[in-house]
C-alpha cells in the first residue's frame, strides 16, 4: 500500500508498506525497523513480538520522542505494561496498532512536527 508521493518535503517518511518489507525515503527495509523524522534505525533487535523485552522498550524511551508507535504485524497485538513500563515511567506515549497502521500514523504525526518513533515489525507475528 503506498502511502505518499516518493519525494518526501523533508525528513524521514514512510513510502509503501507491504508484508515483509517498508519502504522509507526510496530505501526499501526487509527487517524489523525503527523510523524517527530525524533518521532510520534498521535491524531493531525483537525477530517478533514475542520477542519484545523490557530492554527495548527502554532503547525506544532513549529516542526522545513524545509518542512511540508500535507496529505489531498484519495483527493489532497488545504488550504486557510490564514491558512499556520504561515508556510509561519516562511520560512517552505508546499506540499500539498493525503496521500499516502504524505507517500511515506516523507519517500524520511526523508531518504535524511531532517528535514520534515509529518501531515496526515488517513480518507476521
Amino acid at each position: 500500500m503506498k502511502f505518499i508521493l516518493d519525494e518526501p518535503g523533508g525528513g524521514y517518511a514512510i513510502q509503501h508498506y507491504a508484508n515483509g518489507k517498508i519502504t522509507v525515503n526510496g530505501i526499501i527495509y526487509r527487517e524489523n525497523l525503527l523510523v524517527m523524522p530525524n533518521q532510520v534505525i534498521p535491524q531493531w533487535r525483537p525477530a517478533s513480538f514475542d520477542d519484545l523485552t523490557p530492554e527495548d522498550f527502554v532503547q525506544l524511551a532513549k529516542l526522545g520522542s513524545e509518542i512511540v508507535i508500535l507496529g505489531t504485524g498484519s495483527k493489532q497485538r497488545f504488550p504486557t505494561p510490564a514491558l512499556t513500563y520504561p515508556l510509561f515511567d519516562a511520560r512517552i506515549g505508546l499506540e499500539v496498532m498493525d503496521t500499516a497502521a502504524a505507517c500511515r500514523t506516523f507519517n500524520i504525526l511526523m508531518s504535524e512536527g511531532r517528535q514520534v518513533a515509529a518501531a515496526l515489525f515488517t513480518i507476521n507475528p
